[in-house]
């Protein structure tokens, strides 16, 4: 239980008295989204947090959105090299080639799909089932994870493996992995 009587995922409670985690998990994470925009920065902002710290990519996330025009699919498309030597020295952002490029490379991905992303993205959701009891029943991965990996790749997105992909599952509430006890009422998939 946090200074405010509610009891959340244990994740979401920082002891330095940071309310950035508390924030995300209250008004944002689970919450069902199907807009492809929000999706495609969702996306992006998973694959820059590969290797990271969560709390990392949240403080610098409206950096990421000036950096990135919002985050606009169509924009980012259109990206060249002079875009990606601006990003690298960007220090309002991670400043990591790779994902720069596979962000950049995604977004020409989401140009190419013949559905639309939340759709193609939802797809994979899995049936509703229980929240866990504790945060040691939560995968890191799973069936579905894998399956919405694969047909990313092979539609040409990078930086979205099984792991990566089950955090947008869950940070998009395409899962409800909030514990059992968490006070954010269930929602169920959309």
């Amino acid at each position: 239980m946090t200074e405010d009587g509610r009891i959340r995922c244990g994740w979401a409670v920082d002891g330095a008295g940071d309310t950035i985690y508390r924030d995300y998990h209250d008004t944002e994470w689970g919450r069902p989204l199907r807009d492809s925009g929000a999706l495609f920065e969702r996306i992006s902002l998973e694959a820059f947090q590969s290797g990271l710290s969560w709390l990392t990519i949240l403080r610098k996330r409206e950096n990421f959105r000036a950096a990135f025009d919002g985050f606009d699919a169509a924009a980012v498309a259109r990206y060249t090299d002079d875009d990606v030597e601006r990003l690298m020295s960007d220090a309002g952002i991670v400043r990591n080639r790779a994902k720069i490029l596979a962000t950049i490379s995604n977004a020409r991905a989401v140009a190419e799909l013949d559905v639309d992303l939340g759709e193609l993205l939802w797809s994979f959701a899995p049936e509703p089932r229980p929240r866990p009891a504790d945060l040691d029943q939560v995968p890191a991965v799973t069936p579905e994870s894998t399956a919405m990996a694969k047909e990313l790749k092979r539609r040409g997105f990078r930086f979205v493996g099984p792991t990566t992909a089950y955090a947008l599952m869950q940070a998009t509430g395409m899962v409800d992995d909030h514990v059992a006890s968490c006070w954010v009422p269930v929602t169920g998939q959309m």
